[in-house]
């Protein structure tokens, strides 16, 4: 079947925050504002940079770079941890007002949306207007130094691509109109979803630009280029047409953390160990699961590591289930060693909605209750704000952290 360019009038807006960390610690601390900043992992010369502002960014320095190569770039630049409290503050807020214009959006990370707006009523005011009365709503409502990029088209892969052809702060919409125009003026890898790899295997092909791409034959994709299926998508995708509107259903939840200190003392372990249920368990009870299957991993001090898992016929669901049942596993390694990283997850994931309840209320069940009115009261004043004993002193153990691509 042939696949023309798809002219349908566009629906889906992506939506990117600008320099999101940076620009919310300007927005918090407005003396940082218009001054070159970064948000490093560790304010340290060898801390890892998450994100730069805008100043930074125009000065050459990108994420990625170690904090002492942004001051040989600027000597003066301002360095600051990552406070994922108030992240997350702003991603609330962003996610509200978006929902405002379709029911149908969908967070791609902490600082990027996906929105719908497939027979919603608010399609009627175009989506440039939309586009541009949510960038107000932004400065008004969530801070006067909040920006975004946003995209418009026909698809999620074009409507990222608009998104980011003029940062920041740009509005753009790419449809059959103006597709090649676009396509003419990119580079291969900055296309969505194209590495250094794919582009050798492209020019392999003889493909060395996005236009190039776009001309060449569904079945030379498939058969020639990417060898599978993988090439009908692209063909799609590179014309307007939805190939990426799927959701994976999760799997498993898991948390891991390197040790400053390593140690074999099984008391601080310990700690560190019910740190990682309690945040595990937090995002499990958030999604109303609960898990059947246990897994523990040890990197120990030679690089040498140990890992199992195992499957319950009683669910986990709170802080101590989880970790009861990882302590099981703890105490299987072969040989007491020390320790130098420590991952946690839970798997066999089912609805806590399907777990039939007893005639009469058990302990296990009125502690999954007290588990989540904690869960509640944590939420609304601050993370442990109520902690179990075991976690005593561990206030900077295990810091909050907000990972790439995620929420």
């Amino acid at each position: 079947m042939d696949y023309p360019i798809n002219k349908d009038t566009p629906t889906i807006m992506h939506i990117d925050l600008n320099s999101c960390f940076a620009t919310i610690e300007q927005q918090a601390h407005p003396h940082l504002r218009g001054k070159p900043l970064v948000i490093a992992a560790y304010s340290t010369p060898g801390g890892c940079i998450l994100a730069s502002s805008i100043e930074a960014k125009k000065m050459g320095i990108k994420t990625g770079m170690r904090v002492r190569e942004a001051r040989i770039i600027c000597p003066n630049v301002i360095v600051r941890d990552p406070d994922p409290i108030l992240v997350r503050d702003v991603h609330k807020k962003f996610m509200q007002i978006c929902g405002n214009y379709s029911p149908d959006v969908v967070p791609k990370s902490i600082d990027e949306v996906v929105i719908n707006f497939s027979q919603t009523p608010s399609l009627q005011k175009g989506l440039k207007n939309i586009g541009i009365e949510i960038k107000k709503r932004f400065r008004k409502e969530i801070g006067e130094w909040i920006s975004c990029n946003v995209g418009i088209s026909t698809n999620r892969f074009l409507a990222k691509l608009a998104a980011s052809l003029h940062k920041p702060d740009g509005l753009d919409i790419v449809d059959y109109q103006n597709l090649k125009d676009v396509y003419s003026t990119l580079k291969l890898t900055d296309l969505n979803g194209i590495n250094v790899r794919f582009e050798a295997r492209l020019n392999q092909a003889g493909i060395y630009n996005p236009l190039e791409f776009l001309n060449t034959d569904d079945v030379f994709l498939r058969k020639q280029v990417f060898k599978g299926i993988t090439g009908h998508y692209w063909f799609l995708r590179l014309r307007g047409w939805e190939v990426d509107d799927f959701k994976n259903k999760r799997k498993s939840y898991g948390q891991d953390y390197a040790l400053t200190k390593k140690t074999d003392n099984i008391d601080e372990l310990k700690k560190i160990i019910i740190k990682l249920c309690e945040k595990m368990g937090r995002r499990l009870r958030a999604s109303n699961s609960c898990a059947f299957g246990i897994h523990l991993g040890l990197v120990y001090h030679d690089w040498t590591f140990w890992h199992k898992g195992h499957k319950f016929k009683e669910p986990s669901y709170t802080t101590q289930e989880l970790f009861s049942k990882i302590m099981i596993l703890f105490f299987q390694q072969p040989n007491k060693m020390i320790v130098s990283k420590i991952a946690v997850s839970c798997f066999e994931l089912k609805p806590v909605f399907d777990i039939p309840p007893s005639l009469f209320e058990t302990g296990i069940e009125k502690k999954r209750k007290i588990s989540l009115a904690l869960d509640k009261v944590n939420d609304r004043y601050g993370e442990y704000v109520i902690f179990p004993a075991l976690m005593m002193d561990m206030k900077n153990t295990i810091l909050d952290r907000i990972a790439f691509g995620k929420i």
